[in-house]
């Protein structure tokens, strides 16, 4: 049977290293006083006039020799009392926070995420060392609330169409329904459900992993702008809210980018914007240049966003509360791809919003390629 060895306590360790440098420290002098002292103490006693071999003379260096050990044990007791008192003082300085991170590192490992340690004032080292494990453990803990909020939304999601799937099916062994038009249509619509919610799951999947492929190509700002528009067009027909589209803000601007995949940005954040904004309200798409960068912005009058809501939009999965309504809150995974395909391309996503009300901004900075004349391959009128 083997044995683990017990390990060593922090106070032991200390006190070792102390006494082992503390005896090297004493036996070198002791060396020193040993074969150097003698010899220069004699020389000095033989210029101070005393015989080589007169009797005061061998008396004073054994008198010499004494006092140099008596020294060296006095000085290594009173070294060692220090040791401990130090160690003593040190280890109790450094037990205290050291043992409320080892409990708060248990209590973390049995799932209490909500464990924190507070701030001791033992060192900047101790201090910088509990604010990473605070960090860490709130890191830990939106991981979790995330998950729980993924595996809720998926049962969610998935238990409507796998009902009606289930019912039609049933429905059609028993003989209750008969395979018509309207069947047809209800089994294709929740299969399409199934099959966009997978997409999402693996779309998120690959843009947080960095497994998002790009193909760029140089792209006018306002081109982009245009396809956006057109493409979104029908839609914010249909709910009644105004799209106004601005080509000009950047003129003759381009981008290094992969058209689809910026398109597939634009896409997202204007059905963002479109199912939060009401009928009636404006959302503004447009463009503007500063020094080496160019700024996609899109802008709504719409819900707007509480100040807790800012650090979590890009989430995956994660919808405000004004956004729990399925049938027009998405799968929650739209910005979050959006922000992995922006930072893809070197650039960067961000929200802003001056609260509940007063519609949410969202802008895309990217690096502007360098200037070459280059025209639209579109009419772009300024507003569309």
């Amino acid at each position: 049977m083997n044995v683990v060895p017990r390990p060593q306590r922090l106070s032991s360790r200390l006190m070792l290293a102390q006494v082992s440098v503390l005896v090297a420290s004493i036996l070198t002098a002791g060396l020193v006083a040993l074969f150097v002292g003698p010899p220069l103490f004699h020389q000095h006693l033989l210029k101070a006039g005393h015989a080589e071999h007169s009797p005061e003379l061998a008396h004073i260096e054994e008198a010499y020799r004494d006092a140099s050990v008596v020294s060296l044990g006095v000085a290594l007791i009173i070294a060692l009392l220090c040791a401990g008192a130090v160690t003593w003082y040190v280890t109790r300085r450094l037990q205290a926070p050291l043992a409320v991170l080892a409990d708060a590192a248990r209590e973390l490992s049995r799932g209490h995420l909500a464990t924190r340690v507070a701030q001791t004032g033992s060192g900047a080292e101790l201090d910088a060392l509990g604010a990473a494990f605070n960090l860490m453990a709130a890191q830990l803990e939106q991981t979790e609330d995330t998950r729980q909020r993924l595996l809720s939304d998926l049962a969610h999601e998935m238990r409507t169409p796998v009902t009606t799937i289930k019912l039609c099916s049933e429905g059609l062994r028993e003989g209750f329904r008969t395979w018509d038009a309207q069947t047809d249509r209800v089994l294709t619509e929740a299969t399409d459900r199934l099959s966009r919610l997978s997409e999402d799951i693996d779309e998120v999947s690959r843009a947080q992993e960095g497994r998002i492929s790009l193909e760029r190509d140089l792209v006018l700002v306002g081109d982009l702008i245009w396809s956006a528009g057109q493409s979104q067009r029908e839609a914010f027909t249909r709910k009644g809210v105004n799209l106004v589209a601005d080509t000009e803000g950047a003129p003759g601007v381009r981008l290094e980018v992969d058209r689809q995949r910026m398109g597939q940005v634009l896409d997202n954040l204007l059905r963002n914007a479109l199912r939060h904004t009401p009928a009636g309200g404006t959302v503004r798409l447009f463009a503007r240049q500063s020094s080496n960068e160019v700024e996609i912005v899109v802008a709504d009058t719409g819900e707007g966003l509480q100040p807790g809501q800012l650090p979590h939009v890009f989430e995956r999965f994660y919808r405000g509360d004004t956004a729990r309504d399925r049938d027009r809150g998405g799968s929650g995974v739209g910005l979050t791809v959006s922000r992995a395909i922006v930072d893809a391309h070197g650039g960067g996503l961000t929200a802003a919003s001056d609260g509940p009300g007063k519609g949410a901004t969202f802008t895309i900075a990217l690096p502007s390629a360098p200037q070459s004349p280059l025209t639209s391959s579109v009419s772009t009128p300024h507003d569309t």
